[in-house]
């Protein structure tokens, strides 16, 4: 649902209406089992490029769904019209689907009541925030650009969503969510430089910080770069670097690939995989993250211990792996959180002064899996790759394509930083450190 619609839909679903529409829906299934999930949210983005807003956009969306299963038979069926009419014909919709579907071996019922942690999910600012407040960013960002004659693109958006879930087992869960986002890259010539931001808080975006940091990225790469040879080097990876490798090692923690032997981390539950000063927590309650208090199942987010002083100790299970293997709790990793001990320093600023030559690698893009067993994996730099030479950037240098796996990587870590932000379009929000590595491989050089 849109913007058009909001005179007549002008609030979130609260949660007594979403108490009553799970009553509604439970009152009147048929089926042995019965799950509903309801989403409303309200939100937009600003668009901007070359200097100039290009949109600056309200949306209003809602969607309902509910799914009801007949022994190990189950259909889904989902309406954005949340009148009481329209519930009951969508339930009518998703108990004909069920009895027409196959069995699925793997279908659980769905859980029962559970206690969530109370978290700050919901930012009154963030929710207050309209297309207003994302123009006056937008403009700011540009601004600042505009007055180093340089060119802008990049997003402002926020939002605020109400979550719903209920069961016949008695689950009721019920949250507000907010979040807003800002991405600016700048261009210099054929240089980039990038930076963005993700938080409950609108407040906590820091646009004007950002955009001088992508300035000045933009500004250091706009010389003629070197092109310097393919092989490994020591490399700096700052926090979204760090977060592009990392990200894949958390999608490869898949338990069903693991108990199949397919896994890079099979055999490896419990033995060392990276530096052992290194550790992965999720840390949902962490007020710089985007934690909730529950999954898309309806079960308790819980901080959780990932991988501890190097060691792994957990896998990303499914109901169904994990009851098959008897895992209870099961952990969720949603809010990375990945640290050091003794860090060198807070910035990545610290790690450039005490290295004698390597390459400052401000964010990696397009990563996929080139050897899944070893978790070898390619990408390009991009929006700023700078030689440093005796403690100092010297100098911008073209873009290189990689091939290295995060494990071998997270193995040949010399110093690191303290966890900071790190936000891409590929990987979320974690906060992880800027790291100095050894022996990185670089593999060829780009030409675009």
């Amino acid at each position: 649902m849109t913007s058009s619609i909001t005179a007549s839909w002008p609030k979130l679903t609260s949660r007594q209406e979403f108490e009553f529409l799970a009553d509604l829906v439970m009152g009147h299934s048929t089926g042995d089992e019965t799950f509903l999930s309801l989403r409303d949210s309200h939100g937009g983005t600003t668009r901007f490029a070359n200097n100039q807003v290009i949109q600056n956009v309200n949306q209003r969306r809602g969607s309902l769904s509910i799914t009801v299963a007949f022994g190990h038979r189950h259909g889904t069926a989902s309406t954005t019209d949340f009148t009481a009419g329209a519930v009951r014909e969508t339930l009518k919709q998703a108990e004909s689907i069920a009895r027409l579907s196959p069995d699925d071996p793997e279908y659980l019922p769905p859980v029962g009541p559970q206690t969530y942690l109370s978290l700050p999910t919901s930012r009154p600012e963030t929710s207050a925030a309209g297309p207003a407040r994302r123009l006056d960013y937008a403009r700011e960002a540009i601004g600042q650009c505009k007055m180093e004659n340089l060119n802008a693109a990049g997003t402002v958006s926020s939002g605020v969503a109400t979550i719903g879930l209920a069961a016949g087992t008695g689950l009721r869960a019920y949250e507000e969510r907010t979040e807003a986002r800002f991405s600016l890259t700048v261009q210099a010539g054929d240089a980039t430089g990038w930076s963005a931001a993700a938080h409950r808080s609108i407040d906590r975006l820091h646009i004007q910080e950002r955009t001088l940091a992508a300035i000045i990225k933009a500004k250091r790469g706009a010389d003629e770069p070197q092109e310097l040879p393919p092989g490994r080097y020591t490399v700096i990876l700052e926090p979204a670097a760090v977060a592009g490798l990392l990200s894949w090692m958390i999608w490869m923690l898949d338990a069903k690939s693991f108990y199949k032997g397919t896994s890079p981390f099979s055999g490896k539950l419990g033995s060392r995989i990276i530096d052992r000063r290194l550790s992965l927590l999720n840390q949902p309650a962490h007020t710089d993250l985007l934690g909730h208090g529950f999954t898309h199942e309806g079960l308790p987010v819980i901080e959780s211990g990932w991988i501890e002083s190097g060691v792994l100790t957990q896998l990303l299970h499914d109901r169904y792996t994990a009851r098959e293997h008897q895992i209870d709790p099961l952990a969720t990793l949603e809010s990375p959180h990945f640290s050091g001990e003794r860090p060198i320093g807070t910035r990545v600023d610290d790690l450039i002064r005490t290295t004698q030559r390597g390459i400052l690698v401000t964010n990696f893009w397009y990563i996929r899996p080139v050897n899944p067993s070893d978790l070898t994996l390619t990408g390009m730099t991009r929006d700023g790759t700078f030689l440093i030479e005796n403690g100092e950037i010297t100098s911008a240098i073209r873009n290189f394509r990689f091939h290295e796996s995060p494990l071998r990587a997270f193995n040949q870590v010399d110093a690191y930083t303290t966890p900071a932000e790190a936000v891409t379009s590929e990987t979320g929000k974690a906060l992880v450190p800027a790291m100095r590595i050894h022996d990185f491989n670089f593999s060829s050089v780009t030409r675009f």
